[in-house]
């Protein structure tokens, strides 16, 4: 698990913060995925709220939190943990009730979220090609500079995550998202959605008859992909009504819901992509539509 050394936190204010503090951005799917376990732990809990969309994770004080600029960031009594699946396993072992993770299931769950976190540069992929402009996903040069010249460490160690990210924010600003990258991350997705399609027959959740942390974190995947134009409904069925079970959820349903003006400019990307026959299921041959 990712926890930081006091020594790799420099806004040292953080580490005087007592009882869960979540730093998240409402739009990031890994900030939803946390809430949503959080919520279903009923876990109390103070937001602090980043804002992405005006990259203020790169400001000298987040990263002086944690260096890769990335979110949901706990703070848990001081101590400074990263990455949202370590964060969720981490809670698990603190707040063990009710129980997200059983341990018969541990193993299983353990390798099926490490197949979700593989998959998560293909979900930001798809996101920047089909739900967000590029003129409003594309990051300053400014910012990438300044994580770049950020010198945090990792448990006392130079991070070498941060190469991945700069690497994808420069790419992206070169080409966007090419119909190549975009095909090859939808047909990685159709893969695993037709191992979960068959987990879901004859069961109501992914693990058997109660919501386990791997339902929690293939909602989040699945309803981006579903903003994005991912044909569930026509691909995987069983998938579909699953999501819509959970969806109907409070727990879910309110830490998901996307700011009318974004809903607006989605939905003209859409259009635009539909008149130009390049929306995900034209790029990734799922359909003529």
């Amino acid at each position: 698990m990712v926890q930081l050394l006091a020594t790799d936190t420099t806004t040292k204010e953080v580490l005087k913060w007592q009882g869960v503090h979540l730093i998240h951005f409402q739009g990031s799917a890994c900030s939803q995925k946390t809430r949503i376990f959080l919520n279903l732990k009923g876990i109390n809990w103070e937001p602090h709220p980043l804002n992405l969309a005006t990259q203020e994770n790169f400001e000298p004080w987040f990263l002086g939190i944690n260096p890769r600029g990335l979110v949901p960031v706990l703070v848990h009594d001081g101590t400074v943990h990263i990455e949202s699946n370590d964060i969720l396993q981490y809670l698990e072992e603190y707040f063990p009730e009710p129980n997200l993770i059983p341990a018969a299931l541990r193993d299983e769950i353990t390798d099926s979220l490490q197949e979700e976190d593989n998959l998560h540069l293909d979900l930001r992929a798809l996101t920047m090609r089909f739900v967000l402009p590029k003129f409003l996903a594309q990051k300053k040069l400014k910012s990438l500079a300044a994580l770049d010249r950020d010198a945090g460490t990792i448990r006392g160690q130079k991070d070498t995550h941060k190469k991945i990210e700069l690497n994808f924010w420069h790419d992206y600003a070169k080409q966007g998202i090419t119909d190549d990258g975009a095909r090859k991350s939808a047909r990685r997705f159709h893969a695993v959605y037709k191992k979960l399609e068959q987990r879901l027959v004859g069961q109501s959740y992914l693990c058997g008859s109660e919501i386990t942390l791997l339902d929690i974190a293939w909602f989040i995947y699945t309803h981006r992909l579903k903003e994005a134009g991912y044909p569930f409904a026509q691909q995987h069925p069983q998938t579909t009504v699953w999501y819509q079970t959970l969806l109907a959820r409070p727990e879910f349903a309110k830490e998901v819901q996307s700011p009318p003006p974004l809903k607006m400019i989605t939905a003209v990307l859409h259009l635009t992509q539909r008149l130009k026959k390049n929306t995900l299921c034209h790029v990734a041959g799922f359909a003529d539509k």
